[in-house]
């Protein structure tokens, strides 16, 4: 089996539709099996996948067990020599499998690839490519700096707007939305870490492959559609916990011992701007 695609859905039937019919196009002419793991939606679409993708690999979870548990369902039971995590709320081309199988091939040293991702509208979405979020770097992005200078190599490492989206990168962190992995990549590093339950482990295994001496890629001549934040309430309490919890704890993590003192600092600033958007969603009224 060459390639083992991955999906986690919560809820979101009409676009996993939409996603799987792309995946199976997109896998014309490569061995390849689709897992979905579904965690306990209620939407109708355990249902759907039954009724229209009966040759997809069928993981129904009785509650939500978050999203790394969800992949490590699946990745311990997948054959392929390669593994994509990819998104339901995402729409492949027809080449975007081949070109980069033909891409891994060649580049021996590459544990895993992301592509160029863009929303509904064509804009570029910004975690497609990032950089190792260091305490300083994270400083620079929840103070804004990396917004004010974009292009800066010094102060937006965390985007690294420096680098042209058109093209290929060698990178530090991959997005978890599309992430090509080789298999005995991960065999040697690890599943996805299942503290994490939403957000983060992206950057922990992108991370960990880096570590383990192997290269990320970024193909910015590969684009897929991502209708970002479809399948998530950006706008709830649960969320925000979510989000910064994750940050929280990679940097407890990986940079506690190494960086106190800019680690405490980042803490402060996650607990700021995690209490800042408490208030306004208090103040707009939504829970």
């Amino acid at each position: 089996m060459i390639l083992s695609v991955i999906i986690v859905n919560y809820n979101v039937k009409k676009l996993l539709k939409e996603c799987l019919q792309s995946v199976m196009i997109a896998s014309e002419d490569i061995e390849t099996e689709v897992w979905v793991v579904d965690n306990n939606s209620s939407d109708g679409s355990v249902n759907m996948l039954q009724k229209n993708f009966p040759q997809v690999k069928l993981i129904a979870n009785s509650n939500n067990p978050g999203f790394s548990v969800a992949n490590n369902q699946a990745i311990k039971r997948s054959i392929g020599e390669n593994i994509l995590l990819l998104n339901p709320d995402t729409i492949v081309q027809k080449d975007t499998f081949k070109k980069c199988l033909k891409f891994i091939n060649k580049a021996k040293n590459c544990g895993a690839l992301g592509v160029y991702m863009h929303d509904n509208f064509g804009n570029f979405l910004q975690e497609s490519k990032r950089g190792l979020p260091t305490p300083w770097v994270s400083f620079c992005k929840l103070s804004g700096l990396s917004k004010l200078f974009r292009n800066s190599s010094f102060f937006n490492r965390y985007n690294l707007g420096f680098l042209n989206s058109d093209e290929n990168h060698n990178v530090d962190i991959l997005s978890g939305a599309f992430m090509w992995i080789r298999k005995s990549v991960v065999e040697k590093v690890g599943l996805l870490d299942e503290t994490f339950f939403m957000y983060g482990e992206d950057i922990d295994l992108s991370y960990r492959i880096q570590k383990a001496g192997f290269e990320n890629w970024y193909l910015g001549t590969v684009k897929i559609l991502h209708y970002k934040g479809e399948s998530t309430n950006k706008h709830s309490y649960a969320h925000i916990k979510c989000f910064y919890g994750a940050m929280r704890i990679f940097a407890k993590k990986h940079f506690s011992k190494s960086y106190p003192f800019y680690a405490i600092i980042i803490q402060l600033l996650i607990i700021l701007n995690y209490v800042k958007l408490l208030i306004v969603l208090s103040l707009l009224g939504k829970k």
